[in-house]
């Protein structure tokens, strides 16, 4: 039997009860943030090889440099989705940071949506996913209903909930973010993420859900969120009870949801 850090027995302690029912857990993996090869990508990359693991890596359109092209060419686990236009905020005083909100109407939020899946199927030829991940995880069901106007054919966002039917997009969504946003701004503490990645394999399981998502922001990784990517990967990239699945393969089984728990 392998030994697993104790840190991790939560984790694994979940993952026996999905093996007691014949259960197989797909993980899978979202970086966010992309716009041109760097050391820290390189870094992701290669952990990515090492254990076999697809990445699915947003970009953001406005800022991705042509040489993301050849790069993405020779590293074949990692997929290119859409990650908005320019990530920029567009949201009135006052209201959560969002890129696309209503008020800009939906001539230029179709216009500009298009542009950026333009952009990336220059990049990526038919490398590109045709998947959208909206900046800070955030769109409003109007503006998710105008993504099959541009060109998308799913959305990527943050969180156990779908978004209304208006969406009419397959969803899949990632669950566990391992950078504290509100805090340090660097990695979360591992003993805290080895807890939340049990209780939403648990909370998975329970809703007849197969498929956790663990989303990370390769540019703003400190040493602490590196080594719990890596330890992540090495307690779970051969572990009997999980899959780690690409984004593309887990939503050609995924319908059109209507904001019931996924």
């Amino acid at each position: 039997m392998t030994a697993f850090p104790p840190l991790w027995q939560p984790v694994v302690d979940e993952l026996a009860e999905w093996s007691a029912l014949g259960l197989q857990a797909h993980l899978w993996l979202r970086d966010d943030d992309a716009v041109a090869p760097t050391s820290a990508l390189d870094r992701l990359s290669a952990l990515s090889a090492a254990h076999g693991v697809p990445v699915l890596v947003a970009v953001i359109p406005a800022r991705a440099e042509s040489s993301l092209g050849d790069y993405f060419a020779g590293r074949p686990l990692l997929e290119p989705a859409v990650h908005g236009y320019a990530h920029a905020n567009h949201a009135v005083s006052g209201e959560k940071t969002e890129e696309f909100p209503l008020a800009r109407g939906a001539g230029v939020i179709v216009a500009e949506l298009t542009r950026g899946r333009d952009r990336l199927c220059e990049i990526f030829g038919d490398r590109f996913t045709g998947i959208y991940v909206p900046p800070w995880n955030r769109i409003s069901p109007a503006a998710a209903a105008l993504l099959a106007r541009a060109g998308f054919t799913a959305l990527s966002a943050f969180g156990a909930r779908a978004l209304p039917a208006a969406a009419a997009l397959p969803e899949i969504n990632t669950h566990v973010d391992i950078i504290d946003w509100r805090g340090n701004r660097g990695g979360r503490d591992h003993a805290w993420l080895v807890r939340e990645l049990a209780r939403e394999l648990a909370a998975a399981r329970g809703a007849g859900r197969t498929f956790v998502g663990v989303l990370t922001h390769h540019l703003v990784h400190d040493a602490v969120a590196w080594s719990f990517l890596e330890s992540l990967l090495e307690v779970t990239a051969h572990h009997p009870a999980v899959r780690w699945s690409r984004a593309t393969a887990l939503i050609k089984h995924s319908a059109p949801m209507a904001g019931e728990e996924i």
